[in-house]
């Protein structure tokens, strides 16, 4: 057995995609069906349309790529879907619906990582046939790397961190933590007021020369 397939290398890995998982689904806690469906971006960027998208990603890179469908009825990954359908909620599906959905695809997900080896080759689907091969160990880091730029991690702020912050203010991986600098409201002005000088000081002595 190698280093890469050893169930400390797959523990590891399931470390890293559970922490996104668990704090993409906190940024849903104590926010409205308004405020968890609210386009905040101009691009619509949503937190239940983040964890829709997830959840088809999961399914698709951990489960159709190996030869393990999951069953479940996903019409707004179909290729004949209109664009970014995973990206929202309709009003007919509920925050439960998609959560719950969330939760099999990490039970789907999971037992794919425990009952392969990591060297293990599969297809995806959806990329072009001469790349579409991908061993499992790449396909969870390619899903750990999703997750974690929709979610956040670390004190770097991913997607759902930007969304929940210009909702409510909350900011942080998880209840019990925060991943940021301590400081309350007042701090917090200071700092942005003083990030705001900068980029204008900067703009000032360094101008943007017209292209030919």
């Amino acid at each position: 057995m190698t280093a890469s397939e050893s169930p400390d290398a797959k523990a590891e890995l399931r470390l890293y995609l559970q922490s996104a998982r668990d704090a993409l689904l906190w940024k849903l806690e104590g926010l409205s069906e308004y405020d968890v469906r609210r386009p905040l971006t101009p691009t619509g960027t949503n937190l239940l349309g983040l964890v829709k998208h997830v959840a088809g990603v999961e399914f698709g890179y951990l489960g159709d790529t190996f030869a393990r469908p999951s069953g479940e009825p996903l019409p707004w990954v179909d290729e004949k879907a209109e664009a970014n359908a995973d990206m929202w909620a309709t009003a007919d599906e509920s925050r439960e619906q998609i959560v719950g959905l969330y939760h099999r695809a990490w039970a789907h997900a999971d037992a794919t990582i425990e009952a392969l080896p990591l060297d293990t080759v599969g297809t995806v689907p959806w990329w072009a046939p001469h790349r579409a091969e991908v061993t499992l160990h790449h396909a969870v880091v390619r899903v750990i790397a999703d997750a974690q730029r929709h979610a956040g991690h670390a004190g770097h702020a991913g997607h759902a961190d930007i969304v929940r912050e210009l909702i409510d203010g909350s900011v942080g991986m998880r209840e019990d933590n925060v991943a940021v600098p301590p400081g309350d409201a007042t701090y917090w002005e200071s700092h942005r007021n003083r990030l705001e000088q900068a980029a204008r000081e900067a703009d000032r002595a360094r101008p943007v020369v017209p292209g030919p």
